[in-house]
């Protein structure tokens, strides 16, 4: 893919609050643009029709987005009962149509009984791929398929408001959690069918959508102002443990090499850990193994260009 022209080294996380119907790939393309960077990245797409937090990676933050492709995802989503649509959203044609006789007392014990792990059959209008296909092509085509079933973590689950025919509720869950699917099996143990009308993703990990900015914002400011709203890299992997390094152990470190972690870090850490230097720059990603040795795992670059 071609540099963005008079492209430059930026490095940074930008929180986006993504708008309603272009893709994430597009709103990417624009930010990259709008920030002259050399690289960008985002940490798990939102469907064209869905709203909210989109951190976008830009520079050296790309190393480290994938940390959160795997994180907890929080939306909140609009659920309209009595409607079934062939795709489980608003944009589908309605299949079918009941009435909605459910009172609150219904609606909690509905949300009860999708809380934890659960079971979910893939949606046809998905990006799921079928030897190469994706499944949303061929569903366009009248084909259905098999689809494996995948258990899915719902950690939290509850009604922010419900009138009517509209239940709005939030969703705490694990990756790969389709909340069109959710919508409609809440529909479904109701009795009287769903499908999603609208869906705002709030929490990516620990990364909030309060803390978000409008592209409408970000193209009415120039470019000084738009690197004001860059959040360090290490944001992204806020999450695991820290450790600090000596002079000598954070050169060894940056050069690829295994070292020892300081003496103060309890032996309890193992796995992935976010390196610094003594002075707070963050050097990169390590793995702790037995014996309190420190493997790099992905490194900041040492360059500035």
């Amino acid at each position: 893919m071609a540099r963005t022209r008079n492209a430059r080294r930026i490095d940074g996380v930008l929180l986006l609050d993504k708008p309603l119907g272009p893709s994430s790939n597009s709103v990417l393309q624009h930010v990259k643009r709008l920030f002259e960077a050399q690289r960008a990245g985002h940490t798990g797409t939102l469907d064209p029709r869905a709203t909210g937090l989109l951190p976008i990676c830009l520079g050296e933050a790309t190393k480290f987005g994938s940390q959160l492709l795997d994180a907890d995802k929080a939306y909140v989503a609009d659920v309209r009962l009595g409607i079934r649509t062939e795709t489980g959203d608003a944009e589908g044609l309605i299949v079918e149509e009941r009435p909605v006789k459910v009172i609150k007392e219904q609606i909690d014990s509905a949300l009860a009984a999708f809380r934890g792990e659960i079971v979910q059959i893939p949606p046809m209008y998905s990006a799921l791929k079928k030897d190469g296909q994706p499944l949303y092509k061929l569903a366009r085509m009248g084909v259905e398929v098999e689809r494996k079933a995948r258990n899915v973590t719902v950690r939290r689950l509850e009604a922010r408001a419900f009138e009517a025919d509209l239940l709005q509720m939030y969703v705490q869950c694990s990756k790969g959690t389709y909340i069109r699917t959710l919508a409609e099996d809440i529909g479904e143990f109701l009795g009287c069918g769903a499908h999603l009308a609208s869906l705002r993703r709030v929490e990516t990990g620990s990364l909030s959508l309060e803390r978000a900015t409008s592209l409408e914002r970000l193209e009415e400011l120039d470019l000084a102002e738009r690197t004001k709203l860059l959040l360090p890299v290490d944001t992204l992997v806020a999450e695991l443990p820290r450790i600090e390094l000596g002079e000598d152990a954070a050169h060894r470190f940056q050069q690829g090499q295994e070292t020892d972690i300081p003496t103060e870090y309890p032996s309890a850490i193992l796995g992935q850990a976010r390196v610094y230097a003594t002075s707070g720059r963050f050097l990169g990603l390590g793995i702790v193994t037995q014996g309190s040795r420190l493997q790099p795992h992905r490194l900041m670059s040492t360059t500035n260009g």
